[in-house]
């Protein structure tokens, strides 16, 4: 993976940039003033951000794997700690799929009824690759999501969530905020 350097990815105009960013030469960016991204944040080959109006905001040590797509004009939010596994798919816009509006933004406004609600990933969320997070849907802190989930309803702090559609599973465990303190005290001492 070729990564783009601070002269590049500072050219391309994002609303605000961290230090340690790597980003592909192969993903692509849309709507670059709408997107901040934080420190320690890594995005893979061949993913695509594409911010609408309420923008998307990416925490510190976020990890966006390759062929993830975040999309719509909602507000989607990855908190610090993210971890984004490959061929995820985010999406704070959908078409209407009930017959009752045309679909595809090639038709005008006025024959479609897309669903616009905003998205928010808490703190330590993982995402297993394969999973789609529909319109308006919140991942508390600390939630996992197993591979080829389909979220379209809340997921609560510290459970494990999987299937199509996603269920809870069980609780998990907490120690990763015990490792977040020690970490954190590593690269920010007393």
């Amino acid at each position: 993976m070729a990564i783009l350097n601070r002269t590049a990815i500072e050219s391309m105009g994002f609303a605000s940039v961290g230090d340690n960013i790597r980003i592909s030469d192969r993903a692509s960016f849309y709507n670059c003033p709408h997107i901040s991204i934080g420190n320690n944040t890594r995005i893979d080959d061949f993913c695509v951000v594409s911010a609408g109006a309420g923008g998307i905001t990416i925490g510190d040590y976020v990890h966006i794997a390759v062929y993830s797509s975040l999309i719509g004009s909602g507000i989607i939010t990855l908190s610090n700690f993210c971890n984004i596994s490959s061929r995820v798919a985010i999406y704070s816009s959908s078409d209407d799929y009930s017959g009752e509006a045309m679909t595809n933004p090639m038709v005008p406004e006025l024959y479609t009824q897309v669903l616009h609600a905003d998205v928010f990933l808490g703190k330590h969320v993982i995402v297993g690759s394969g999973s789609v997070i529909l319109p308006g849907v919140r991942i508390e802190e600390g939630a996992a999501i197993g591979a080829l989930s389909l979220v379209r309803e809340d997921c609560r702090t510290f459970g494990v969530y999987a299937g199509a559609p996603a269920k809870f599973i069980k609780n998990r465990k907490k120690d990763l905020l015990d490792l977040e303190t020690k970490f954190l005290k590593t690269i920010c001492p007393d």
